[in-house]
């Protein structure tokens, strides 16, 4: 059976009911995907995750806008020099996804450079606050909030005009297990994750008629920069919380800063190899979400429930039918 894109379900599937089915060292993977003539944007490349996309991606032959907050930073040099080293095609940009200005400032400066819209943008900068949800303060909340969520809208509408004008683009979307599933005290990270999830899964059904994909990418637990900048905003939290709110848990309380992923042993370049892997599949054949992790993926079966619940409901209706079809048939 020949397989189905977007764009051939838009055309004659409205009542389709279709069944759903880091480190900083330089990466040197001998079996790169072939990324040539791609053009990529990373938020939160100071490390982690990003830190590694932006290596790898460029070393598999794309043009890549690495973007940080708060440059210049001794991260930032640092790739500066390797990608001059090593003759990579990376760009280093300031973008703080909390600033609308920098965002659009950022991209607005990638576009010039590429000579074009951008063929790719992963949303990847994002921050964890940890304690009991009561101890979040307005201060902590509004925070993770901003960064997790808002500052992946803001990245989205900056770089959507240019790809739909061009009717082309991917979106990759950094979210978590906790996105889907949740894991008391852990403040407010899966509240935003689940914002995350829904806000990508609705601009998924809205971009499939400019053609442009939406992944969203479930990476469990991986030994990134993540945890130290999740103990330092947590500690800096536990400062200023107030007693009548931390008194119902001083056990979660005394925690608050004192993780440690240092236990957790999974490869954090698996989230780029799965990228880079998407981004070569034919437009249209993307899956929606992405569990990433070689142990349990405990939302599996929750993003199965939900896309079925989701083609069901909206399958065949005349106006969402043919959007929702096409996101969740492969």
């Amino acid at each position: 059976m020949p397989q189905l894109d977007r764009r051939r379900l838009l055309a004659g599937a409205a009542a389709t009911t279709a069944a759903v089915a880091t480190a900083s060292l330089p990466v040197r993977a001998a079996a790169n995907p072939d990324l040539k003539g791609k053009s990529i944007l990373i938020t939160g490349c100071s490390s982690g995750f990003g830190r590694l996309g932006a290596d790898y991606f460029a070393r598999a032959g794309a043009k890549v806008f690495a973007t940080m907050r708060n440059l210049p930073r001794p991260e930032g040099e640092e790739l500066r020099a390797l990608a001059a080293a090593d003759r990579l095609d990376i760009h280093l940009i300031e973008i703080d996804v909390l600033s609308d200005e920098q965002v659009a400032r950022g991209v607005a400066e990638a576009e010039r450079i590429n000579g074009g819209p951008l063929d790719v943008l992963v949303n990847n900068a994002g921050i964890g606050i940890t304690s009991p949800v009561e101890v979040q303060d307005m201060e902590a909340t509004r925070l993770i909030f901003d960064t997790n969520v808002f500052g992946c809208h803001r990245m989205a509408r900056a770089v959507l005009p240019g790809m739909r004008a061009r009717r082309s683009g991917q979106l990759f979307q950094i979210s978590s297990q906790l996105g889907r599933v949740i894991v008391p005290y852990s403040g407010h990270y899966s509240a935003t994750k689940f914002a995350l999830e829904a806000m990508s899964e609705q601009l998924a059904y809205e971009l499939v008629p400019h053609n442009i994909d939406v992944t969203i990418i479930e990476p469990g637990g991986y030994p990134t920069e993540v945890w130290v900048n999740r103990n330092a905003y947590s500690e800096t939290l536990k400062g200023r919380a107030e007693a009548v709110h931390t008194a119902g848990y001083p056990q979660q309380v005394a925690q608050m800063g004192q993780e440690n992923g240092s236990g957790r042993s999974a490869d954090p370049m698996d989230i780029p190899r799965e990228i880079a892997r998407l981004i070569a599949m034919p437009q249209g054949t993307r899956p929606l979400r992405l569990p990433v992790h070689p142990g349990p993926k405990p939302q599996a079966p929750i993003n199965e429930v939900t896309a079925k619940v989701q083609v069901e409901w909206l399958g065949r209706s005349p106006a969402f039918g043919p959007l929702v079809t096409a996101v969740h048939t492969p």
